[in-house]
């Protein structure tokens, strides 16, 4: 059990937390939510015991052993990958270290002996035998290749070096398990293994992602971040954000009740309190109208942009075709070849690739941003596009405040009209008159939304649209692209988000695509169809 009492931090005058008490039990799992800034990550380094609160405690059960996924990226570097991963029960690790110092020893006595034995006893009661191959099995799950486990971790990928730390964190079986983004970097085939191992994990775990279907899948209970509290909710993150878009529903309708109420009453009050035939009644109406309890509804910190994609014209049969396209990478790489498709009015289409640079090459081609080796591409006349690449930056090398960066894309050029879009992507006051050059990743992405929006087109691309963004955003986003009424193509590492939008799939090959007609989860649950995915992965284009 790990428990928190009467925990509050605040930095300055800002108060994040204030008089916080929980219960983390068991073997469920608590999905920590909450908005941009609302302190998920701080939350968990206090728990971690890595920074202190103001006041209160956190107070593990006496016995058992926390793990937390490191953020350090390089603080094993000079470290093997299965020495890494064992120092993740550091017990455990000492001991090994220690015992084979002992076995080492040029002088071995008996009294070494004695000690050794004592150590081998406690190394068993730890399960130490089968410390290297679980720890092997753990990284062999999370896609680090057996050859690579006697490798230094300095020689690794960046999201190689992230499987291997969360690796670590998972390994020796835990008491509690913290995991901040755990699912950053890790593809769908790692992911779905990640959430096995906490589905088959029957210690406590509390986790912070922006992965809906990942919370979805593995948590038992959410605890979310808000009015600086955190209130635990039982059931997945679909059935948290459902329950409280009715609950504030059912609060804003008995607030609408209670204020026409309350305006009739003083309607009344006023029109007859001066008559001395109703003053009766007045009163009466007076003393009504002092117990209606109107509660102004709680101000969250949880906002939701509103994202408002129109068309300006409504598309014509002929939308997109495309013939024969080819492309390569900078290196010499083959991406894709033989690309051929049609795209239809209404379609929202899915374009996913082992491969995440094919999808952008492809992106890039049929917007105007890159040529391909081969082939061609054709629009219908009716059409008019706008794209949100994942490569942006160049959007955002400039001063200017963001209404005149905005503006720069805009007919019409009047500053209300202007400030209208940023507004609806949560830049208000000041806000919108900073530098664009020095936004954070959350906030380019809800600039560019606002430059998509204003061009209504009846054709969007979006490549990797919910990165940096937080589940506010997100959910406002795939709502938006759910209610669309024109075409899309896109592509998102967003389970929840490819399998609520997309109506097609184009899965992208070296030697040529598939295509099917069908959901992400039809798609991924098909056997035939994972037959067919291996076959194109084996062709030698």
């Amino acid at each position: 059990m790990l428990t928190v009492s009467n925990v509050s931090l605040q930095f300055g005058k800002r108060v994040l937390f204030d008089e916080v008490n929980l219960k983390f039990l068991g073997d469920n799992c608590y999905g920590m939510i909450g908005a941009n800034g609302a302190g998920k990550s701080t939350f968990l380094k206090i728990l971690s015991g890595e920074i202190s609160p103001n006041s209160g405690m956190v107070n593990l059960e006496p016995g058992k052993r926390m793990a937390v996924l490191k953020q350090d990226h390089a603080a094993f570097n000079d470290h093997q990958v299965l020495d890494t991963v064992l120092m993740g029960y550091r017990e455990l690790y000492d001991l090994m270290k220690e015992k084979d110092a002992l076995y080492a020893k040029p002088d071995f006595s008996e009294a070494d002996g004695i000690k050794a034995s004592e150590l081998e006893e406690k190394f068993a009661e730890m399960d130490g035998w089968n410390a290297e191959s679980d720890a092997a099995a753990l990284l062999s799950g999370l896609g680090i290749s057996e050859s690579l486990h006697y490798s230094l971790v300095k020689d690794l990928e960046g999201s190689q070096k992230v499987r291997v730390l969360l690796a670590q964190a998972l390994f020796g079986n835990p008491d509690v398990l913290i995991l901040d983004e755990p699912t950053n970097d890790l593809d769908l085939k790692t992911i779905t293994w990640l959430e096995d191992f906490l589905l088959n994990f029957r210690n406590t775990v509390i986790v912070v992602s922006h992965d809906r279907h990942f919370l979805d899948t593995v948590c038992t209970h959410i605890a979310d971040i808000d009015f600086k509290k955190i209130s635990l909710y039982t059931g997945n993150y679909s059935f948290w954000y459902q329950s409280s878009q009715l609950a504030a529903r059912q609060r804003a309708s008995a607030n609408k009740k209670a204020e026409e109420k309350r305006k009739e009453l003083q309607e009344f009050i006023q029109r007859f309190s001066a008559n001395a035939s109703k003053s009766r009644q007045a009163t009466s109406r007076k003393k009504l109208l002092d117990k209606i309890n109107l509660e102004a509804m709680p101000q969250s910190s949880r906002r939701y942009p509103a994202i408002i994609f129109n068309q300006s014209r409504e598309a014509g049969d002929q939308i997109l075709e495309v013939s024969n396209l080819s492309s390569h990478a900078e290196d010499g790489t083959l991406l894709f070849q033989n690309v051929e498709f049609k795209v239809n009015r209404g379609d929202k289409i899915a374009v996913i690739s082992d491969n995440s640079l094919a999808i952008t090459a492809l992106f890039d081609i049929i917007n105007g941003d890159r040529k391909a080796d081969t082939g061609e591409y054709t629009y219908g006349q009716t059409i008019t596009t706008a794209y949100l690449p994942t490569e942006h930056q160049h959007f955002f090398d400039t001063d200017d405040n963001l209404i005149d960066w905005l503006r720069e894309y805009s007919e019409n050029k009047d500053e209300v009209y202007v400030r209208g879009f940023l507004g609806k992507m949560l830049f208000t006051g000041e806000e919108v008159l900073k530098s664009a050059r020095v936004l954070s990743g959350g906030e380019k992405m809800r600039c560019l939304m606002s430059r998509m929006m204003l061009q209504e087109a009846n054709l969007l691309t979006f490549d990797e649209p919910t990165n940096h963004l937080d589940l506010e955003s997100i959910q406002a986003l795939n709502n938006s692209l759910q209610e669309y009424k024109g075409t899309i193509l896109f592509t998102s590492h967003d389970h929840t988000f490819t399998e609520t939008v997309a109506n097609r799939i184009i899965e992208i090959f070296p030697s040529g695509i598939m295509d099917k007609m069908m959901d992400y989860d039809d798609y991924i649950a098909s056997d035939k169809i994972q037959a067919q995915r291996e076959e194109m992965r084996a062709v030698k284009a």
